[in-house]
């Protein structure tokens, strides 16, 4: 069994999971390890949320395939209690509470979103519970001192921040300065995607670049038609759009309907969008913030390559495996490699053990600093190419140069 989905959430929005008859009732029950996890099944983020647990589920089928988990000599399979947090703070914070007090649930993997781990984090600081994450980026998670709060993914100022330093290599080797740029700038008014546009600002400065628009846009971005119109306007060298996937799709669809001309658009969440399923060439030379691609070197013993998990995942669930499910599979693989560490369940020995992650996968290296983020990873941008994503920075794992400036709508 890979986990249960209790009976308050539902059922059919998980079909390789099976209802649970009663909660688990303690971290280790027999010879398995229970883990907990409060993840978006319904609401605003269901689509990434369904993405986290076919990532932390396929993760949990290889590993017991694989012969399961050996601490102190013995050997344990892994399974997971899932609750839905309905895409809401407060349920996800009532829900975390819960898995610990009435389940007895001692290790948390973490829900989709910044804002859900944000409510999520006190509740597992205060009871002394190690939390791994990979898909709450906020930086602001990292400044309040938590000690039991773990995240494999690259911070979310770093997101974007290479748009910035591509638009300045493109315009010095044009013969322009960076400082002659301009960018525009469309954020979802939400913890993730203000770090990023903080990130963007950060690089910006660093550069020069004048922001000539910087608008917040409204939580359910369903409309960013004000924005573009100012882009016509305007007319700024880059437009910086993060929105989470309703965002990613609302900018393609109205820049295309719009007919927006701009010579670099950089977006978060195009894969889990579906931007080019959804959009087809529309969506050609968007860059994307990518936290992995099964293109990049990355391998260990339990995946392979970063290219095998690709293919596993897919002929498991029938599509490409967005990083929001790579970086939930790396969560689960850190904490069998703190479980084993430890030689123990002990909640403060698998913490200690955490914080002494360094170790590679599939999806990169992981190392925490003191903050409990990930040091050891960088951020990528791919560039939609007739209709495929393509790595093209850094330069280390670039499959091909960025196409530059983007063909104007109407040489389309």
């Amino acid at each position: 069994m890979l986990g249960k989905l209790k009976p308050l959430a539902l059922a059919a929005a998980a079909a390789s999971l099976c209802l649970a008859g009663g909660a688990a009732s303690a971290k280790v029950e027999g010879d398995t390890i229970v883990l907990g996890a409060a993840v978006s099944v319904t609401g605003k983020y269901s689509t990434n949320g369904k993405h986290t647990m076919n990532g932390y589920n396929l993760a949990i089928e290889t590993i017991n395939a694989a012969g399961g988990v050996e601490v102190a000599g013995k050997t344990y399979k892994l399974e997971i209690v899932y609750y839905d947090d309905e895409s809401t703070p407060a349920r996800g914070a009532q829900l975390a509470e819960r898995l610990i007090s009435q389940d007895g649930i001692k290790f948390l993997l973490g829900p989709y979103s910044s804002g859900l781990t944000k409510a999520i984090a006190p509740v597992t600081e205060k009871y002394g519970i190690p939390m791994v994450e990979g898909n709450g980026a906020s930086r602001s998670l990292f400044t309040q001192g938590y000690k039991y709060l773990f995240a494999v993914l690259s911070t979310s100022e770093q997101y974007l921040a290479g748009a910035i330093s591509l638009a300045a290599e493109k315009a010095i080797a044009e013969g322009r300065k960076p400082q002659d740029l301009t960018v525009a700038l469309a954020f979802e008014n939400d913890p993730f995607s203000q770090d990023v546009r903080a990130g963007v600002i950060d690089d910006a400065s660093t550069y020069g670049i004048r922001v000539v628009i910087d608008d917040k846009l409204p939580k359910e971005l369903n409309d960013m038609s004000a924005t573009l119109t100012k882009v016509k306007a305007v007319k700024p060298d880059i437009l910086v759009v993060s929105g989470h996937s309703k965002g990613a799709a609302t900018a393609i669809k109205q820049i295309a309907d719009m007919k927006v001309d701009v010579p670099i658009l950089a977006l978060t969440h195009c894969e889990a969008a579906d931007v080019i399923g959804k959009f087809g060439a529309k969506a050609d030379y968007t860059l994307c913030a990518t936290q992995w691609a099964e293109t990049m070197s990355y391998s260990d013993d339990l995946f392979g390559s970063a290219a095998d998990y690709a293919k596993t995942f897919e002929a498991k669930f029938g599509y490409v495996p967005p990083y929001q499910a790579a970086e939930s599979s790396a969560s689960v693989q850190t904490f069998v490699d703190a479980f084993q560490r430890a030689g123990s369940f002990e909640t403060d020995a698998v913490r200690d053990a955490l914080a002494a992650t360094d170790m590679e996968t599939f999806y990169g290296n992981i190392k925490f600093d003191e903050s409990g983020k990930n040091i050891a990873k960088p951020m990528a941008l791919r560039q939609v190419q007739n209709g495929s994503l393509v790595v093209v920075a850094p330069t280390k794992w670039a499959a091909a140069e960025m196409i530059y400036p983007r063909p104007k709508w109407s040489d389309r």
